[in-house]
């Protein structure tokens, strides 16, 4: 036997070390490469040649290069991050939300305590002019800082959309890069061998992906990964790379949406079905958070209006003459508005068929939320399904229907069963709210109606307090009421101020701690009377028009009267009662409370699936990062392993050598 398969195996083994060696290299010089992964060859012993001694070995061979790489924690870590994202996400958009709800000075509920403040002191001196400023000047701080923060719940919508916009560019860029890595990929699959540093940067790719949106990935024969995202949805299929699109919402063109560009036809991607991600995140933000905080905006904004809007007008103003010009409201909100859907029907011009009206009839009744009308799933005629999306509840109406506030009217042509539509009965009121009075005379701090017990009584009964409660008060009746027994029961006149003719009469019954009249009793002249002490048989009241309104101050203590009122929220119960709410700032201390629920939930989520991503993240980079120590150990092994290599093949050469001087002799 020669020298030729002794250098044959000293040159196979100096190959594979130096194979070895050339990868180990490659490894240091990646190690912090963002998303390479480790790599290692594979060698495998060459087949041994059979001679009458034995089978002689003939060294190794290099199979291949293979990078480390698990499939589960790949997918654990990228799981994870998109869920990480998402939190994230949704923690920046709220903790931005918090600042529309300021505590102190600063907060909404100051500003309206201000205002009725400033009531109070007009019920003190109601002919002074200057106190009669200040609540102007109340009234349009007020107004503003409740158009301010619905102007800035606006802003950040629009901030959002871009924000959205800039994400979607991202994605796109990350999945036609993809599409070209698969091309790149699927090129060299007929040579045999993994191109592990292509595989290294689609991974990465997808990593990156999953930040922005969550996707699931399927392997092709080729060696091309398809992506999808939720729902099924492609994004990825070999070469090919499909857009994504920020469009309007369906229900509220003001929202943003996503969509899926397919050969020209824009499919839009249920935010429920994406799974996690900054998209995600950004989607359940906008769809979720912010809708809920302009609903608790503009529910506050309409109760107080409402309430001050309604007790200034049962009240007189001090415009010539006094007592002859109705009194206008103090406040105007945004209108309730009814957004019907994209896809309702059109007709040939573009505009749609059927559209639905809304009108508030009880702002303190109002609810913070939306709602959603469409086609009741009985297929009765004329009857429909009324969704509030705060909370679920499900209520048929039909046209004319009042709930929680507010009034639907189905108009003409009457929707399609087809058609849905997205109701929002308070979502504009604070960004349109505004201060409507700038003459100081408007205030209508006077009460139309003064009350008065006979000097001839001989019960301890005095008036504690008269309210209005109707603004179509009649100031020009004058109601008498003459107890008939010691045991509260009375009869009442209402005649009129000038030619004294009777024009209502009745009869009712006090108890103690109701007002005259109380329910069941008519009503006598849109007042209620409270008493303090006991009437007795035969005293008399009389509640007629105020002589001299420039210093009556009835309505203005009533206005007042509205800071520890309860105005916002309340229930109509099924036997027409009303129920529950709070007062505004009650309703303000409340919403504050949600925000910061949310922001301290969401702090919370980010907290946690940061550190399981992180976790993730750190099993799988142990797992296929490259340890520098480690390369430096392979590196003396696969050096020593070479030098014996070219010893072998040196002691090769020295036989075959002296082979040589042998023969040559």
């Amino acid at each position: 036997m020669g020298a030729s398969p002794l250098m044959s195996l000293g040159m196979r083994a100096m190959a594979a070390n130096y194979a070895a060696l050339q990868v180990t290299g490659h490894n240091i010089a990646n190690a912090n490469v963002e998303g390479y992964s480790r790599q290692r060859v594979e060698l495998a012993t060459a087949q041994a040649q059979f001679s009458g001694a034995g089978f002689f070995g003939k060294g190794s061979d290099v199979e291949t290069v293979v990078r480390a790489h698990d499939a589960f924690l790949t997918r654990e870590a990228l799981t994870t991050q998109s869920l990480a994202a998402m939190d994230a996400a949704r923690l920046g958009q709220l903790q931005r939300l918090e600042n529309v709800f300021p505590t102190g000075e600063n907060g909404l509920g100051a500003a309206t305590l201000k205002f009725l403040d400033a009531m109070s002191d007009l019920a003190s001196n109601p002919a002074d002019a200057s106190a009669r400023q200040v609540v102007l000047a109340r009234a349009q701080e007020l107004s503003a800082r409740f158009a301010g923060a619905g102007a800035q719940l606006d802003s950040q919508q629009q901030l959002l959309r871009e924000d959205l916009k800039t994400t979607v560019s991202q994605v796109n860029e990350i999945t036609r890069s993809i599409a070209s890595v698969n091309q790149q990929i699927a090129a060299v699959r007929g040579l045999g061998q993994p191109p592990n540093d292509l595989l290294d940067q689609r991974d990465l790719l997808i990593a990156k992906l999953s930040e922005q949106i969550s996707v699931t990935t399927v392997r092709a024969d080729d060696g091309s990964i398809g992506v999808f995202a939720g729902g099924g949805q492609r994004l990825v299929l070999g070469t090919q790379a499909l857009a994504l699109a920020v469009v309007d919402d369906p229900e509220d063109p003001s929202r943003a949406a996503i969509a899926v560009l397919d050969n020209g036809t824009s499919l839009r991607l249920n935010p429920d079905t994406l799974g996690g991600g900054r998209l995600p995140g950004l989607l359940k933000f906008q769809n979720d958070d912010l809708v809920d905080a302009r609903a608790l905006l503009g529910q506050m904004a309409a109760a107080v209006a409402g309430a001050v809007n309604a007790q200034q007008q049962r009240g007189l103003n001090l415009r010539p003459p006094v007592g002859s010009v109705p009194s206008q409201n103090l406040f105007s909100v945004g209108a309730p508005v009814a957004l019907p859907n994209a896809g309702n029907q059109k007709d040939a011009s573009g505009r749609y068929v059927a559209q639905v009206g809304l009108s508030v009839v009880s702002p303190s009744e109002l609810q913070a939320s939306e709602y959603r009308l469409a086609a009741d799933p009985s297929g009765t005629p004329g009857v429909w399904q009324l969704t509030r999306l705060a909370d679920g509840r499900v209520t048929t109406i039909a046209d004319g229907d009042v709930v929680d506030g507010f009034r639907i009217s189905l108009g003409s042509p009457a929707p399609a069963t087809t058609d849905r539509f997205l109701l929002q009965p308070v979502s504009r009121a604070a960004v349109d709210m505004r201060a409507l009075l700038t003459d100081p005379r408007d205030l209508a701090a006077a009460s139309p109606l003064t009350a008065s017990a006979a000097a001839t009584n001989t019960g301890t009964a005095a008036i504690a307090s008269l309210t209005i409660t109707d603004p179509s008060v009649n100031p020009q009746q004058v109601a008498t009421l003459s107890f008939t027994d010691d045991a509260g029961a009375y009869a009442w006149e209402l005649r009129d101020r000038t030619t004294n003719v009777l024009v209502s009469s009745g009869t009712g019954t006090w108890l103690a701690g109701q007002s005259i009249p109380a329910a069941p009793d008519p009503a006598i002249n849109g007042f209620a009377l409270t008493l303090s002490g006991v009437p007795r048989s035969g005293d008399v009241l009389t509640v007629e028009p105020t002589p001299y309104p420039a210093g009556n101050n009835g309505n203005a203590r009533a206005l007042a009267a509205l800071r520890d009122a309860v105005l916002v929220g309340r229930v109509r119960l099924s036997d027409g009662s009303l129920a529950g709410g709070g007062s505004v700032t009650d309703a303000y201390a409340s919403a504050m409370a949600d925000i910061g629920v949310r922001v301290q939930g969401a702090a919370s989520m980010a907290s946690i699936s940061g550190a399981m991503a992180a976790a993730a993240e750190t099993a799988r980079s142990n797992d296929a990062g490259v340890n520098l120590d480690e390369e430096a150990a392979r590196l003396i092994e696969f050096q020593q392993s070479y030098q014996a290599a070219a010893k072998v093949l040196q002691i090769a050469q020295q036989i075959f050598d002296t082979l040589l001087q042998a023969t040559s002799r």
